[in-house]
């Protein structure tokens, strides 16, 4: 059974939060792969194939790549 109300009795603004939360998570998602795959190996505090299967969890995961993952190189 799914928890709580089903999609048909959400009011507009709570469908439209749902999929905004949605698509915000899927940009995360998408900007920390691209940035992992053409950021160089020397530029990435720990392992790209980690980073890769972090960013897959929830928002935590792309947030925390940005966060800690990239080096500052000047």
């Amino acid at each position: 059974a799914m928890a709580g109300k089903k999609w048909r009795d959400l009011s507009t603004g709570q469908k439209r939060g749902i999929v905004l939360s949605g698509a915000v998570q899927i940009g995360l998602l998408i900007s920390a792969l691209i940035d992992i795959h053409r950021r160089p190996v020397f530029e990435i505090r720990g392992s790209k194939r980690v980073w890769t299967a972090v960013s897959f969890i929830n928002f935590a995961g792309p947030i925390s790549y940005f966060a800690f993952g990239r080096r500052r190189v000047s």
